[in-house]
């Protein structure tokens, strides 16, 4: 026959514990089985995250249990401080904040816990000077995704050349039909050796002073005279006035001088109608020869001869023939046919030097 004696709680003893053990209450049965009960225990915890202030409450220990608990992801560079705030044990959450410090063009990515501007330049040897400008006050407190550029200047002295340009310059001129033009002076352009104090920031140009401007140089004007004399109508007519020539074709030539000349002719049909002329240009109607000592290369002329049967025109001065025949106050006129050379023969002709 079995004893009671076994049994230390009646059933509603058990219900109680039981009940207890549900609701996180420590029951601990003592010597004799006599229960001990003891309530588990918790603490509120006052969890700062970057500025953020919660407050959790736990029967963990661990701070990183905690922060798991509620919730706090903390990254694999983030880190966190324990230390009792109002009372309440602590924990400062620092987050990693990713800085980007653009150096003169030069980008430097880093890391921080937060920091003022000027610590973190210093802490990486990142160094300034006076003419160097930050973009962030220096005592400002960094955060996540801050761009700190720093404007690097630098100077230079430099010399360079530079083009000085001419002008043109028009004057009226009585002696040239009106609307005809000719270049007096042809003109060029100047040239400035300059001195100059250039800025850099960032290696590009901001500014530059000039120091001085030296004259290598100087630019001469271009000068064309614009004719004014009233262009005559044409008569279909050679009409040869006192300074003034009227071709058949109406244009108004001036003269300067007229000698008289004895004239010939010549060609190059026997050679394939091409040759060089003394003065290097090709022989052809208008290019004629002449004494170089009575009348220079270059002299431009009108032609006639002195009984009005042929015209020769404008002519300019370009090749000399053979001293024994082409001397003094002879001419050799081109014709781009022998022909031609043999019907004009040998003439007098005006010859009227053109200003």
């Amino acid at each position: 026959m079995h004893s009671n004696k076994h049994f230390r709680f009646p059933v509603l003893g058990l219900v109680i514990v039981s009940i207890m053990l549900l609701a996180g209450i420590l029951v601990m049965f003592g010597p004799a089985g006599v229960a001990v009960i003891t309530a588990s225990a918790e603490t509120t915890y006052m969890i700062n995250d970057n500025g953020k202030v919660s407050y959790y409450t736990t029967s963990a220990t661990d701070p990183a249990d905690v922060l798991d608990e509620a919730g706090l992801e903390l990254g694999i560079d983030d880190t966190y401080t324990i230390t009792e705030s109002n009372g309440y044990p602590g924990i400062y959450v620092k987050r990693i904040q990713a800085v980007t410090i653009d150096n003169g063009g030069q980008l430097l990515r880093t890391g921080t816990y937060g920091e003022t501007v000027e610590s973190l330049l210093s802490r990486l040897n990142v160094t300034w000077d006076s003419d160097d400008t930050i973009s962030e006050d220096l005592s400002a407190e960094t955060y996540d995704g801050m761009t700190i550029t720093i404007s690097r200047r630098t100077y230079a002295t430099e010399s360079y050349s530079k083009t000085v340009p001419n002008t043109t310059i028009y004057q009226d001129d009585p002696d040239l039909p009106e609307g005809q033009e000719e270049v007096v002076t042809s003109g060029s352009e100047g040239e400035v050796l300059c001195t100059a104090r250039v800025t850099y920031e960032n290696g590009q140009e901001v500014d530059r002073k000039i120091l001085s401007n030296q004259v290598v140089k100087a630019p001469v004007n271009q000068v064309i005279s614009v004719g004014t004399a009233p262009v005559r109508e044409s008569n279909g007519e050679l009409t040869i006035g006192d300074g003034v020539i009227v071709t058949e074709d109406g244009d108004v030539l001036t003269y300067t001088n007229r000698k008289t000349m004895v004239a010939t002719a010549y060609s190059c049909e026997a050679t394939g109608g091409y040759g060089i002329t003394a003065t290097g240009t090709r022989a052809r109607v208008g290019a004629i020869a002449v004494d170089p000592h009575v009348i220079p290369y270059g002299t431009r002329m009108f032609i006639v001869t002195q009984d009005g049967s042929y015209v020769y025109g404008i002519a300019t001065a370009e090749d000399t023939g053979h001293p024994d025949y082409i001397c003094g106050n002879r001419i050799d006129l081109y014709y781009d046919t022998l022909a031609e050379c043999v019907q004009f023969g040998v003439r007098r002709c005006d010859v009227y030097i053109l200003g």
